[in-house]
């Protein structure tokens, strides 16, 4: 499954995404969908086997925009 890290920042988005991908595990910057009822416009993407590591990445720095972790599902997202 398809996990999206959202953000009201983009800033912060693109950050964590850094962080994300310098961690060794690949993610790219997708559109926010509108399930998600916040955003910037850009989310984290990355698959759910990588969901421990990413909450581990987050909990590290203070990402004060992070809006939380959605699932992909057959009719769209649902938050974690």
């Amino acid at each position: 499954m398809t996990i999206l890290a959202v953000f009201r920042s983009r800033a912060q988005t693109l950050g964590y995404l850094a962080e994300v991908r310098a961690a060794g595990f690949p993610a790219q910057a997708v559109s926010t969908p509108k399930e998600a009822g916040v955003g910037c416009g850009i989310s984290a993407k990355f698959e759910e086997r990588f969901l421990p590591r990413a909450r581990a990445l987050l909990a590290r720095r203070s990402y004060t925009s992070f809006a939380g972790f959605f699932r992909a599902t057959k009719g769209g997202y649902i938050p974690l």
